[in-house]
C-alpha cells in the first residue's frame, strides 16, 4: 500500500488572502477543534509506549526525544519543562534538535537530512539499552529521526514515534509508533499548526502520566516542583494548606526550613 503523507495534502480552503482576519482565525479555529479527536483514537497507542517508558525509567533508564524543525523544538520543550515541574534531573528527560541547540532559534539547513547524525547526537549522552527514544516528526519522513531509531533498534534501545499519518516509514521503524492523524493543514503543508498541536498535546500527555506514575505529583499536586520564582513559591505555601491544613504562617515556615513541598508536608506529618 503506497504511503500518502495526508499533512502535505492540499488544504481544504484555498483564497487565504482574499479571507477577513475573523474569517481567518474562525477557520484556523475550526481545524484546531479536529485535533483532541484525531488523538483521541491513538490513545491505545499513547498508552502502551508510556507504559514502556514508565518501566524503563523505574529501571534507572532515561527518555530522549529526537526531531528536526518544529518537532525537534517541541521535544525540548516537553523536556525542559520537566525539572521545574515534577522536580526530576535535568538529564531524565531530554530533547535533541537536528543541528544543534542552534537550531532551536535558527533553521540548519539540510540537518534533518542527516541519518547518521541522531545516533552521534545519542551517543554523546551513553545512551544504553536501559533508556527510550521517541522520533517526532509530523510527516514520518525525516530522515534524521529514522536514522536515529533504526540504530536505537540495533542497539536494544526501546523506540517510539509521534507522527502525524499512517503507515509512514518512521512508524514502521519504532517499535511503539504513535500515529495521530490530523490531516491537510489550514495552510497547505504547515505542519506547524494541526500537526505540531497533535504533537504538543501527545507529549504533554507521555511526560505528565510518566510522571504521575513514578510519584511526582501528590493527589493532584506538583509536590516536587522547583521553587524558582516567587509565584511558584505561593503555590508551593498554598499546596501545605490544603494538604494539611494549616496557616499561611505556618505552611510559609515549613517550606522555608525544607525547601520543597513534600518534604514540608511529609515533616510535619512526621512530628
Amino acid at each position: 500500500m503506497p504511503f500518502t503523507r495526508t499533512t502535505e495534502q492540499s488544504s481544504k480552503y484555498d483564497h487565504l488572502e482574499k479571507m477577513p482576519v475573523a474569517e481567518l482565525l474562525q477557520n484556523i479555529n475550526n481545524e484546531d477543534k479536529t485535533v483532541p479527536f484525531a488523538i483521541e483514537k491513538a490513545l491505545p497507542q499513547i498508552e502502551t509506549l508510556v507504559e514502556q517508558v514508565v518501566f524503563k525509567l523505574k529501571e534507572g533508564g532515561k527518555l530522549f526525544y529526537i526531531g528536526a524543525g518544529t518537532s525537534g523544538r517541541l521535544g525540548i520543550v516537553d523536556a525542559s519543562e520537566c525539572p521545574p515541574t515534577f522536580g526530576v534531573p535535568f538529564d531524565l528527560v531530554i530533547g535533541l534538535i537536528a543541528g544543534g541547540d542552534a537550531a532551536i532559534r535558527k533553521a540548519v539547513e539540510f540537518a534533518e537530512d542527516d541519518k547518521e547524525q541522531a545516533w552521534k547526537d545519542l551517543s554523546e549522552y551513553k545512551i544504553n539499552s536501559n533508556d527510550v527514544v521517541i522520533g517526532i516528526a509530523a510527516s514520518g519522513t525525516t530522515p534524521y529521526v529514522i536514522g536515529g531509531l533504526e540504530k536505537c533498534n540495533q542497539n536494544d534501545i526501546t523506540t517510539g514515534c509521534i507522527t502525524c499519518n499512517t503507515g509512514s516509514p518512521l512508524s514502521s521503524v519504532a517499535q511503539y509508533p504513535i500515529e495521530v492523524v490530523t490531516g491537510p493543514e489550514f495552510v497547505t503543508g504547515s505542519s506547524r499548526m494541526k500537526a505540531g498541536t497533535a504533537q504538543k498535546l501527545v507529549l504533554n500527555m507521555i511526560s505528565t502520566a510518566t510522571m504521575i506514575q513514578l510519584g511526582h505529583v501528590k493527589g493532584n499536586k506538583m509536590v516536587d516542583m522547583q521553587l524558582s520564582n516567587h509565584k511558584l513559591v505561593d503555590r508551593g505555601i498554598r499546596m501545605i494548606m490544603d494538604e494539611i491544613s494549616v496557616s499561611q504562617e505556618v505552611a510559609t515556615t515549613l517550606l522555608n526550613e525544607h525547601k520543597n513541598v513534600r518534604k514540608a508536608i511529609e515533616a510535619y506529618a512526621n512530628r
